[in-house]
């Protein structure tokens, strides 16, 4: 065998097993938050009596623009096609119902439906929810009640809500809610564990019109480095989680780290950077130093020891040499 191609096998097999002995968790994506387009309705929303929609059909003048009531008895009069029964429809199923009624006047219609006008006022639901969507708020309806009715939250979803209210329907009425003078809103955030398991909760409040719920992904902190188990791990009901329960949570540290070097990236507010926290954990672990909270996203850095790093080197090694004298000697048999 050539020595460049021996030379390339040797650092292949040295490069997969650095690879899959040292690999560190990906940190994750910066949290988007979700707005809702104006006029444009989630997905779900069943259409009624007294709802007002707004068409948009490219090539199609007489109905763009243009808006239709539904009627008492859940019609809806369009101009080229007559009267549509389209109570208790989706606006995605009407959109599909049109995209095939209009075919005879236009190749190909894209039918583009707004709603203009809810006959009743709307909640929106939004994020990991089973089904989320615009829902018509009809008489005293609580939280609660309204996550029943929507199948509650999908499996990946945090156990916390987000509850943001118009300040012109009232302050949410929680002490832990904080009032946006300059968004005109008050906004909350919600245990949903608490919410569940607590007979007649305080959380469970009385929604309002417009009322916005918000349900986002799971909350982590990652671990990456010299520890027993580098990883996510979920902060659930937490607020945060302390260097030392990050610690035990993985195993403690590994021989052969360098706590005293550790550091948190910390996402920035609004980018897509991330802070770099000095933290000398050994200090913390010590009882010298004060214990460091881990806020959502944040990732804990254990660097090796360069001792440390000679012993990956002898574990690669060790995995890498019966292979490549495996090798070496089928070859030398051939």
């Amino acid at each position: 065998m050539p020595r460049k191609s021996l030379t390339l096998i040797l650092l292949g097999l040295g490069f997969s097993a650095f690879t899959l002995l040292g690999q560190a968790p990906v940190a994750p994506a910066e949290k988007q938050e979700v707005e809702l387009p104006p006029g444009r309705v989630a997905g779900g929303y069943v259409l009624g009596p007294n709802d007002v929609i707004m068409l948009r059909v490219l090539e199609l003048e007489e109905v763009s623009d243009k808006p239709f009531r539904v009627d008492s008895d859940g019609n809806v009069n369009i101009p080229l096609l007559g009267k549509i029964q389209v109570g208790g429809m989706s606006i995605e199923k009407l959109e599909g119902l049109l995209n095939e009624r209009f075919k005879p006047y236009v190749r190909k219609p894209q039918v583009i439906i707004n709603i203009v006008q809810f006959r009743s006022e709307p909640v929106f639901l939004v994020g990991s929810f089973r089904s989320p969507g615009v829902y018509p708020l009809q008489g005293r309806r609580t939280l609660i009640d309204l996550l029943t009715a929507v199948g509650g939250l999908q499996p990946g979803a945090s156990r916390r809500l987000r509850i943001t209210r118009r300040l012109e329907y009232g302050r949410i009425p929680l002490a832990n809610a904080v009032d946006n003078d300059e968004r005109q809103v008050s906004e909350v955030e919600i245990s949903l564990s608490r919410l569940m398991e607590t007979v007649n909760p305080e959380e469970d409040l009385v929604l309002k019109p417009y009322d916005v719920i918000k349900a986002p992904p799971r909350e982590m902190v990652y671990v990456s480095g010299a520890v027993g188990r580098a990883g996510p791990i979920e902060l659930q009901d937490r607020d945060s989680l302390s260097v030392t329960q990050v610690i035990s949570m993985t195993g403690g540290l590994a021989p052969y780290a360098k706590p005293e070097k550790a550091m948190v990236l910390r996402p920035i507010l609004d980018t897509a950077k991330r802070a770099e926290v000095p933290v000398d954990v050994k200090k913390i672990m010590a009882g010298k130093a004060n214990d460091f909270p881990l806020l959502p996203n944040d990732v804990l850095v254990i660097p090796s020891s360069s001792a440390g790093k000679w012993s990956v080197v002898g574990r690669v090694a060790m995995y890498a040499v019966p292979a490549l004298a495996s090798a070496l000697i089928y070859v030398a048999v051939r």
